[in-house]
């Protein structure tokens, strides 16, 4: 009886222990409140974000955490947080008039974290949502299947039309992908080119007249009520949303397919490849021009010629894939970059041949060479020094200088004054020595200062 006695009274000096462990904690934690937090939107200039925190406790660091749309984490700034005051107020501006650029329609969620000490974990306020809108225009708004009109010049009709058109577009792509949309889509339509361009930002290019982004299902498109029965307009609306539905349908954390894939389908969708794409890529060909594929992975040429030619060479890509395997392939590739595989992965499973394989597929086809490499290229050698003995700088085309392998000859193959190696083991003659004798005196004093340490640390246990 005696002995489980002692092991409850065990037992509560350790709980008490652990609770006044805790317990400066646990304080610290309760004396840091956040007031709900504000923000404050002035379009096209800034986002002020603002929450007054009171504090019995000293706080050491206060950050802001803004969540964007497909971003991998949130952005953090430091705020300062200055005076002794009980409570205090505290604000970040996010700039959006200089460098920084928000599209309208963008999400933010902002959340404050104060933290006591180095180390400590973080007392969080509420979360604040905003959306960023255009509060320039005064904006209607028609609902459809998934997608959401929202316009401010025209009438109903006009508004009306658009939205039939998107509705369209969404639901024939996703059958074709084999995809589910269920998440609501926003079209902005702007009627004047100045708002629009704002809405998209200083960088669009001026033959840009319909933009979407697929982390915030947006649609931007620039239509004059005049112009909605307008064949290009039963063009553009298509092709935005061709790729929002191919964003869902390849949706994955490690890679986007290339460029040329998503435009090609979007043109092959909206309007196929048509007498003007299959000009711009004879001309091309018969002039040594074309863009090779794998060049057009990434973002397109800025050259207004060029980028014509890189939609037109890329529905020709797509043209010639659905013509030589058929359309289930096409759909097939498309879904196969769902997994995150790389190009020639992708290509190798569902057409058993690799892009390159491919692309020169889709050459042979249009009669073309392969088109010429364009780059950097290795600089020639340049003059050596009368007396020079050791090799000879040599270049190769395409070659490059890399690191040295282990045991390969570490000398330099660069033109202009060059040093030979040196053995690691002679001492330099002359005026060098001079330095060597200084290296060796610094070492004995070095030696001498960490025996002296270690004696005086041996007595001193000793006594």
């Amino acid at each position: 009886m005696t002995a489980c006695r002692r092991i409850i009274a065990s037992l509560v000096a350790v709980v008490a222990l652990v609770a006044a462990l805790l317990a400066p904690a646990i304080a610290f934690a309760a004396d840091i409140t956040f007031a709900n937090p504000d923000a404050k939107t002035t379009y096209g200039e800034k986002i002020e974000f603002t929450v007054d925190v009171t504090s019995a406790a000293p706080i050491e660091r206060v950050e802001l955490r803004l969540d964007f749309p497909g971003a991998l984490g949130p952005y953090i700034v430091d705020v300062p947080v200055t005076g002794a005051a009980t409570t205090r107020s505290l604000s970040y501006v996010l700039d959006l008039a200089g460098g920084g650029h928000l599209v309208p329609n963008t999400p933010i969620t902002a959340t404050w974290a104060a933290f006591t000490e180095r180390g400590a974990d973080p007392v969080l306020s509420a979360p604040k949502s905003i959306r960023y809108r255009d509060t320039t225009e005064e904006w209607k708004t028609l609902k459809g299947d998934l997608v959401t009109v929202h316009w401010y010049q025209g009438d109903e009709a006009f508004a009306r039309k658009a939205l039939r058109i998107g509705d369209k577009a969404v639901k024939d792509t996703a059958d074709l992908l084999g995809v589910t949309e269920t998440k609501p889509i926003d079209f902005f339509i702007y009627g004047d080119e100045a708002s629009f361009r704002t809405a998209l930002g200083p960088g669009t290019r001026e033959n840009v007249g319909g933009q979407s982004h697929a982390d915030i299902r947006t649609l931007f498109a620039l239509i004059e009520p005049s112009a909605i029965n307008d064949p290009w307009v039963g063009v553009v609306i298509p092709h935005e949303l061709v790729h929002l539905v191919f964003d869902t349908a390849v949706s994955n954390p490690y890679r986007f397919p290339p460029r040329w894939l998503n435009e090609g389908l979007a043109v092959y969708l909206s309007e196929g490849y048509g007498s003007r794409d299959r000009s711009l890529v004879e001309n091309a060909v018969a002039n040594r021009d074309l863009i090779p594929l794998v060049a057009l992975g990434g973002q397109f040429p800025t050259d207004a010629d060029k980028t014509s030619l890189a939609y037109a060479e890329a529905v020709s890509a797509i043209d010639h894939l659905v013509r030589t395997k058929d359309q289930d392939a096409l759909i097939g590739l498309v879904l196969a970059y769902k997994d995150g595989l790389t190009d020639d992965e992708a290509f190798t499973k569902v057409l058993g041949q690799d892009l390159a394989a491919f692309q020169d597929s889709w050459l042979a086809e249009l009669g073309a060479s392969v088109p010429e490499e364009f780059g950097p290229q290795p600089a020639p050698p340049g003059p050596l020094p009368s007396d020079w003995s050791g090799p000879a700088a040599t270049s190769a085309p395409n070659a490059s200088p890399g690191p040295a392998s282990p045991g390969s000859d570490p000398t330099p193959l660069t033109s202009g004054p060059s040093v030979a190696p040196v053995s690691p083991i002679a001492a330099p003659s002359g005026e060098d020595s001079s330095s060597w004798l200084l290296v060796g005196g610094f070492g004995l004093v070095l030696v001498a200062v960490v025996g002296g340490l270690a004696l005086a640390r041996r007595r001193g246990v000793s006594a």
